[in-house]
């Protein structure tokens, strides 16, 4: 088609500069696809890529690439001095018909260390693993095995690499929740004995099978399908068997052990590796239940023995039994919340010098006076005196830091405590600084990217779980969990 001229016709002769619509909008186009990266346009071509390269199976190699803290932080400033990052180290440039593009790198981009896409963060410290280790198996009589509960991820921690840790430091079995709790260790290649505290549903049975891993049992349905299932494919069907000797939660009644397993005893594929029970008030002051409770435990071991049938391992102590009551040890202990650092009761405090192993960080993301009367956070339930900064940080009650702490905890910043004001939202909190010189304080004036510690110890001075748990009215264990929904961990 004839170009014609921009809207106008009937002219027959044209200035010798004179552009055409159509000449006009192909150099427009050209022009849109040759702009930088930052383009709207391009930035849909990133998200087709990477689209793509996630159809395709892509997995970026994070082996050998330079950290985001070791390069500058990427905008200047913060806790990388040296320069602002180069944005160009995570674009590759391609030319096509003469035509330069600029494409970001996934690859690169992808191992940009997590810490740095967000400041807030867990540090897990493998060495306090290590360390209550050793404090249980001293406390262990001689001979004694020792089970590393790994449930819920973990307790928080990372199931796998508290796995590793404790096999590493010496635990003879791996105790877990849930079916798929277990396969996850498998595929990352745990061998450990692992049990799952609990009777799965028989449609899990072929997972049983298929990952090793060894069932509590306590119906007769179960065990039937179970050993079924394992006879079908030359297996055996080993388990531990549960008993309820006052708990009231799973097992089979004390009074009723024996008799169940003559029920299903009958079956060869059926292999008993151990019996078990559980304390309800291993951690309680007060004695009286705890004592009926092993009382009734033992009685279950003597009459299985006296009838022919070998219990296999026989456990029952928690982390408070571990330590308080040896005569409860049997041939293997279950260590769960000792294993991560935290005391079951006040009374083990002086049996073991137990290492919390998570801690608890974030940096500054924006810093300001507020004048006098003036509020901070939802409600404005807080109000500044005056001489105050104002320091944020991005963690809230979406990561563990309960909003029922609010303008109750003290947060860290090298060595000094601060306390946090406004009401904790759900993505950030804000602390207080006192900007006012006193003769016996240090003066510290955050800025932002300056690194506060949440939860840990910094020269001396402490915010624990335990504290965060007592002023909550709850345990250290749903305290950690709830830090580990959604901040990243780093191990060290």
């Amino acid at each position: 088609m004839e170009d014609l001229p921009n809207g106008f016709t009937g002219f027959s002769r044209r200035d010798p500069n004179f552009e055409s619509a159509s000449e006009a909008l192909r150099k427009a186009e050209i022009a849109r696809q040759s702009i930088d990266f930052s383009d709207r346009d391009r930035e849909h071509r990133i998200a087709q890529e990477a689209s793509r390269a996630a159809r395709s199976g892509w997995q970026a190699n994070l082996d050998g690439l330079p950290r985001l803290d070791q390069m500058g932080s990427l905008w200047g400033g913060g806790p990388s001095v040296g320069g602002a990052q180069d944005v160009s180290r995570f674009v590759n440039s391609v030319e096509y018909n003469g035509i330069l593009d600029r494409r970001f790198d996934l690859e690169k981009i992808t191992a940009i260390p997590e810490k740095d896409r967000r400041w807030a963060w867990i540090e897990i410290d493998r060495s306090a693993i290590q360390n209550n280790m050793a404090e249980a198996r001293r406390a262990c009589t001689p001979g004694t095995k020792i089970m590393a509960v790994v449930k819920a991820d973990g307790y928080g921690h990372g199931a796998v690499p508290v796995a590793k840790t404790a096999v590493n430091s010496g635990a003879e079995y791996l105790g877990v929740a849930t079916v798929d709790e277990g396969i996850e260790l498998r595929e990352a290649l745990i061998n450990a004995p692992i049990l799952v505290l609990n009777e799965p549903p028989a449609t899990a049975i072929p997972l049983l099978l298929a990952y090793k891993l060894m069932p509590s049992v306590y119906t007769p349905e179960f065990a039937v399908r179970y050993a079924e299932a394992a006879d079908m494919v030359d297996q055996r069907a080993p388990y531990h068997l549960a008993v309820n000797t006052g708990m009231n939660r799973i097992g089979v009644r004390h009074e009723e052990a024996l008799g169940f397993m003559k029920q299903i005893g009958f079956h060869r594929a059926l292999d008993l590796k151990g019996v078990f029970t559980h304390f309800a008030t291993a951690d309680s002051p007060e004695v009286f239940d705890f004592d009926i409770q092993l009382r009734r435990f033992t009685e279950v071991i003597d009459d299985l023995r006296a009838a022919g049938v070998n219990p296999g391992l026989v456990h029952a102590a928690n982390s408070a039994a571990l330590f308080r009551y040896p005569e409860a040890h049997f041939d293997m202990v279950r260590l769960g919340i000792a294993l991560y650092g935290y005391h079951p009761c006040p009374e083990t405090r002086r049996m073991a010098n137990l290492k919390p192993a998570m801690s608890v960080h974030a940096r500054v993301t924006d810093a300001k006076t507020v004048p006098m009367s003036e509020g901070v956070s939802y409600g404005l339930n807080y109000r500044s005196p005056g001489s105050v900064k104002i320091c944020t940080v991005p963690l809230g009650y979406a990561d563990g830091l309960c909003r029922g702490l609010s303008g109750r905890i003290d947060f860290l910043v090298d060595g000094v405590a601060f306390r946090q004001v406004g009401d904790i939202c759900m993505d950030q909190c804000m602390f207080e600084v006192d900007l006012r010189t006193y003769n016996n304080r240090r003066g510290v004036n955050p800025q932002i990217g300056d690194e506060v510690m949440i939860v840990g110890e910094q020269n001396g001075i402490a915010v624990t779980i335990d504290e965060l748990a007592d002023l909550m009215g709850t345990i250290p264990y749903e305290i950690t969990l709830g830090f580990s929904q959604r901040l990243p961990r780093l191990y060290k």
